[in-house]
């Protein structure tokens, strides 16, 4: 039997009141962090396998063990999906997957920074990005491990496509709505997410629900950078 997951917990009890602080200063300052030299040949394999088989992107970020890759790539089954996680555990881990599994994927063991870095040298738009359920980093003191509150922030932005965040923790959920808003200009509503634990796209997805957690989202179709 499946342990119940545990619900977020927090020393902080609301939006984090340096957000938008720290999104502005991010988007004032240009991201320089060194590309790792260990993630070109995982980024080279993942684009050049897309390219081959062609059709339209789509980003997992933060694959885990690519469950909703595969799912990804089975609902679009004219896009190329690209699962991104960084644990080589995770992504060797076996899983569910009935029948044969689609074609239309590949998933790698990447840093997402670097990895959004290349995808933005090298003038890479998804029409689709997904962040599901990404480490919350609860802590009040921990904003900036959180993706809005990262510097790679505006980055992953100007990657453009349609973008979508799910999350079990509320906070997380509107704390990213605020910042796209801010960098966008653009309304970006939260909303209560539900789905059947049986047609779950990731396993934290399902064992979520089934621990009786209350699912968030938010999503914007972000236009193409210049």
């Amino acid at each position: 039997m499946q342990t119940p997951s545990r619900a977020v917990t927090s020393n902080q009890t609301g939006l984090h009141p340096r957000l938008a602080e720290h999104v502005d200063r991010h988007a004032r300052c240009e991201f320089l962090r060194p590309l790792a030299p260990s993630g070109l040949e995982p980024f080279e394999q993942a684009i050049t396998t897309w390219q081959s088989h062609g059709g339209s992107l789509i980003i997992d970020a933060g694959c885990g063990v690519g469950l909703s890759t595969r799912k990804l790539a089975h609902q679009f089954p004219d896009a190329f999906v690209i699962g991104v996680d960084q644990s080589a555990h995770r992504l060797q881990r076996q899983t569910r997957w009935q029948g044969s599994e689609p074609s239309n994927f590949i998933t790698v063991r990447a840093d997402l920074v670097d990895f959004w870095q290349r995808m933005a040298l090298a003038r890479i738009q998804p029409l689709r990005h997904y962040l599901l359920y990404p480490n919350p980093w609860p802590k009040k003191a921990q904003l900036q491990r959180r993706w809005h509150g990262h510097p790679i922030f505006p980055t992953l932005l100007r990657l453009g496509g349609h973008l979508e965040c799910r999350s079990n923790w509320k906070i997380y959920i509107d704390e990213m709505a605020l910042a796209l808003t801010q960098l966008t200009g653009l309304e970006v509503p939260t909303e209560q997410w539900l789905v059947d634990p049986a047609i779950a796209l990731t396993p934290f997805e399902q064992k979520y629900v089934t621990s009786g957690h209350t699912l968030w989202r938010c999503a914007i179709h972000l236009p193409p950078s210049d």
